[in-house]
Parts: structure tokens; C-alpha cells; sequence
């Protein structure tokens, strides 16, 4: 039985190197058996790799979607406030950058949006989501429980996608295995226990842009922009709104799509290079520049950058009528201390640790001779 399963496994992956199409039921088979390790691992990393080299459809990705949603998901209660929502990029861009998703998250939140995050730590970077927020004092290995406690009392939380705690079977195995991008760097990452149903999405390719639409949509989003932004200088792209360049969005209600383009200038912005906001590849650095950012403290280019993106998410939240008015409020927000108040809350609330993540904040902060 076994050597069969494993005989109609391969036959599929041969079917994707052909360039032939799964179906959803099919792509959703095919997961379950990644996620159940029912498969010698070459056959599974011979599958995720002849799904990207073939191109992946919307149907392929929600089967991968719902199997991970389904087999290997802890879903929180519920009682969480409504609407959640949340910001993430794809990963896999050649641009890195100052971990901009996070810094907006905590803006937004600052401004009264409810963020529910899903993220992981870097695989292709030097910081990821997890690393960022694990290094200012964010307990990340904390259980279901402690995040929705923290959505609950800070308006903000972070489900680590890595850990055995959210995805208790597979995800923590296969990620921490490849190094190349796959169907799981969107299928995964939507699969946020809180099910939010507004999002803002970055994706690393401007073909992906109206298949995650579509497959947000599908899964329950109400609202949200899939977005990618370009660098003018190098041509190259990333999973934000851009300060670099021409961000290219496409915008969906339920049953509308609007598709558009944004330069910084349109929204009061000056284009910056790429340098002034380039990952800096040390941790503490990162650390160090981020808690800088929500203080307003130097670093004037990551500001505008963290604006820009926590502008879109108060923009599709309803709490302004333009993106540049939101780009204003979160500017404020900066300004009157505001987001660096809403990170302490969220580390003293989302912490399982008995204060340890706001020692290392307040540490940090008092170095930074940060008043």
C-alpha cells in the first residue's frame, strides 16, 4: 500500500513537470499527504518545486490552503473583535528591507485598527516577522490562548507560523527544510488561525497579484489591496507598498476589483533610494532601528515607509477616506509616541514569559536615551 501511494505521488509530480494542472480536490490530496509526511521527503521537495516551476493556479493554492487550514491550523475562539485585520507579505522579493510589515502593524494598531498577525521568522533574510518582534520583547513561542488575550487587550497580536503551538504538525518541519520559494509562501500564510477578513498583502511577482486576490477573496476576505512595489533605480521588486518607486495594487471588495498604481509623491511621500531603507543584516541593528522608527527618532526614510503601508491598512479600515490621509494619521501617530506606547502594551500583554520581553524593551529603549 505504501509503495503505491508512494507510485501515484510521483505520478502527479510527473503530471506538474509536463505542465498539466492539478484540481483543487487534488492539490488538496496531495498537501495532506506533505502535511501527514506520508511521503519520502524527496518526493515532497519534488513536489513544491514542480508546483512553482510549472506556475501555480488559484486552484492549486487553496487546495494547499485547505489542507493546512483544516489538518494543521489551531484556530482561535470565537469572541476575538471584529473586523481583524492583517498585513503580510509573500516573502521570495529581491528587495530587503526594514521589516516595514510589522512597524505598520503596531501603527495601525496605535490608530484603533485590530490586528491579527500570522508570520514567521526569516528564511530568506536576514530578519523575518518573528525575529523583529521576538528581539524588542514579543513572547513569539507563546500558545493560542496568549495571542488572542493580547487582540483582545492591546489590539494587536502575532501567531508564529513556525511554531508547534499554531501549526502543530508540519509547517515548523517543511519550512525550516527549504530555502527556495514555494506554494507556502502564500498558501501558508494565509492560513491565520484568527481568519481575518481585511488584509493587506504583498506579493514578490505582479503576476501573483490577481490570483491572491481572488484566493483571499475566496477564503473569507471582505476587504483588502494585494500589492507590489518596485524600485525605480534597480528595477527590482518587493511585497509592500513602495517608497522607491510605483506601487502597483489591486484592491477588491466581495464583488469588486479595482486596479491601480501609487507613487510616494501622490500621497505627500519623497521618493527615497533603496539604501536609506535596506535590511541591515544584524538583528540587534534591526532592534535597535525599529523601536527608533516607532519613536520617530531618525531614520526619516523607514518612517515614511512604515506611514505609506500603515496609511493603506487605516485607508481600508475606513478610518480615512484616502491613503494620503491615512499616511497623515500614522504620521501623527509616530510623532505623539503613540505606536512606541501601543508596542509596550503589546509586549507586556502578549508575554508568557513573566515580563522578560519588557525588560529587553525597556532596556532597549533606555540605551536609546528614548523619553
Amino acid at each position: 500500500m505504501e509503495a503505491e501511494r508512494i507510485r501515484k505521488f510521483g505520478l502527479k509530480i510527473q503530471q506538474l513537470i509536463e505542465g498539466k494542472n492539478l484540481s483543487r480536490d487534488e492539490s488538496y490530496a496531495m498537501f495532506k499527504e506533505v502535511l501527514l509526511n506520508q511521503q519520502p521527503d524527496l518526493q515532497q521537495g519534488a513536489f513544491l518545486a514542480a508546483l512553482v516551476a510549472k506556475g501555480e493556479t488559484t486552484d492549486e493554492i487553496i487546495g494547499a490552503w485547505a489542507a493546512i487550514d483544516e489538518l494543521d491550523t489551531i484556530h482561535t475562539s470565537s469572541d476575538l473583535p471584529v473586523p481583524l485585520f492583517e498585513n503580510s507579505g509573500t516573502g521570495m522579493d529581491r528587495l530587503k528591507t526594514f521589516n516595514v510589515s510589522s512597524a505598520s502593524a503596531i501603527v495601525a494598531a496605535a490608530c484603533g485598527v485590530k490586528m491579527g498577525r500570522h508570520g514567521a521568522r526569516a528564511l530568506t533574510s536576514a530578519c523575518g516577522t518573528v525575529d523583529i518582534l521576538e528581539a524588542v520583547g514579543i513572547d513569539v513561542e507563546c500558545d493560542i490562548e496568549t495571542v488572542e488575550r493580547s487582540i483582545c487587550l492591546a489590539g494587536i497580536g502575532l501567531f508564529n507560523g513556525m511554531s508547534s503551538k499554531v501549526h502543530p504538525g508540519a509547517l515548523g518541519r517543511i519550512l525550516s527544510q527549504i530555502r527556495f520559494g514555494s506554494t507556502l509562501n502564500i498558501a501558508a500564510s494565509l492560513a491565520n488561525p484568527c481568519r481575518p477578513t481585511y488584509g493587506l498583502r504583498g506579493v514578490y511577482a505582479e503576476q501573483l497579484m490577481q490570483p491572491v486576490a481572488e484566493i483571499m477573496r475566496e477564503i473569507g476576505y471582505e476587504r483588502g489591496m494585494v500589492v507590489y512595489g518596485k524600485d525605480v533605480v534597480s528595477g527590482h521588486g518587493m511585497d509592500e507598498l513602495s517608497i522607491l518607486g510605483e506601487t502597483v495594487v489591486c484592491e477588491f471588495l466581495k464583488n469588486e476589483t479595482r486596479d491601480y498604481a501609487i507613487n510616494p509623491e501622490d500621497v505627500g511621500l519623497r521618493r527615497v533610494s533603496y539604501e536609506e531603507i535596506a535590511n541591515l543584516g544584524n538583528i540587534h541593528q534591526e532592534a535597535v532601528r525599529f523601536v527608533q522608527v516607532l519613536a520617530g527618532i531618525e531614520h526619516e526614510a523607514c518612517i515614511d515607509f512604515t506611514c505609506l503601508n500603515a496609511g493603506a491598512i487605516l485607508y481600508l479600515t475606513d478610518k480615512c477616506a484616502s491613503l494620503k490621509r491615512g499616511v497623515e494619521i500614522s504620521s501623527d501617530a509616530i510623532e505623539h509616541k503613540l505606536a512606541l506606547n501601543k508596542l509596550r502594551q503589546w509586549v507586556s500583554t502578549q508575554d508568557a514569559t513573566s515580563g522578560r520581553g519588557t525588560e529587553r524593551l525597556e532596556d532597549l529603549i533606555k540605551k536609546l536615551k528614548i523619553f
